[in-house]
Order: structure tokens, then C-alpha cells, then sequence
């Protein structure tokens, strides 16, 4: 799921998080190579508060300039998880049994790389998800993002 750059800014933040009272959800590098964006997502149990963001941001941003990951420029930006929340490990996706997700695989999978359904669970091997009727078991070492499939309702 995680790059290997990815693996490695997730457990140089997971140490201090910890401390903190906060779950790195995931950790993502986007943009040009050149001058990449670093995007932490980071929950608690009770949420996260505009305060607990910029105290993370803070922590965060120090444990960056440690590492410098990569050295020049680079964008870091701290978030929470939001209505299409990431799904990286086992338990993020048992949390949500019952919920739409979205899974992208690195490669095919009896012919598809993109499935939807509705998490049905998931231990150490991989996520099964109900997707049209139908139970289909994705390996948790195949899949390169996951996200939950945020609806908004707009009351009656």
C-alpha cells in the first residue's frame, strides 16, 4: 500500500504519535519529484480539532526537518481523515465493516483493479468486500489505495 518512502516518513511519525494520543491513518507523497507534497492524515478517538491539527503540524513539521526526506523543497500538509477517509491496515478496514469502500490493486485481479462494495471484513491476509452481490477477497499486500466511499445526506 505505502511506498517505501512513504514507509519510512509513516514509522519516523508513529513513535511521537503515539505519544501524542494520535493515529497517523496514512501517509502520502504526490506531486512532481522535484517539490513533493507530504500529506499526513491523523485522527484521535474523539476527531480532530483545528487545535490538534496545528499542534500535530507542529511536531510533524519538526520530525520532517530531522529526517529531511527530501532534501530542496517540499509541501507538508496535515489533515484529517475527511468523508473519504483512507483505509491502509486490517483494522482500519474492519472499523468500517458495513461501509462502501473503494480499492485500487496494483495490478489485475480476476481481470479488475478497481473494486466497490461494501466491507464485509478483513484480517491479516486481505479485505473481503461484498461488491455487486458478491463476496470478493482482496490480499491486503495488493492494494495501492483504499478509501471509504463518503456519502452526504442532506436530512428530509
Amino acid at each position: 500500500m505505502l511506498s517505501n518512502k512513504e514507509r519510512q516518513l509513516l514509522d519516523a511519525l508513529e513513535p511521537q504519535a503515539a505519544a501524542e494520543g494520535v493515529e497517523i491513518i496514512t501517509v502520502e507523497v504526490v506531486g512532481s519529484k522535484k517539490s513533493p507534497t507530504i500529506r499526513v492524515y491523523i485522527d484521535t478517538d474523539h476527531g480532530v480539532s483545528f487545535d490538534e491539527l496545528s499542534e500535530a503540524q507542529a511536531w510533524i513539521n519538526d520530525i520532517m526537518d530531522e529526517i529531511d526526506p527530501f532534501p530542496g523543497a517540499y509541501m507538508l500538509e496535515v489533515s484529517s481523515p475527511g468523508i473519504d477517509r483512507p483505509l491502509r491496515t486490517a483494522a482500519h478496514f474492519m472499523r468500517f465493516a458495513g461501509e462502501q469502500a473503494v480499492v485500487k490493486t496494483n495490478g489485475p485481479l480476476d481481470g479488475r483493479s478497481s473494486f466497490t462494495g461494501t466491507i464485509v471484513s478483513a484480517d491479516d491476509d486481505g479485505v473481503r468486500l461484498n461488491v455487486d452481490g458478491e463476496d470478493v477477497t482482496i490480499p491486503l499486500n495488493v492494494i495501492k489505495r483504499a478509501h471509504l466511499k463518503g456519502t452526504v445526506g442532506f436530512g428530509s
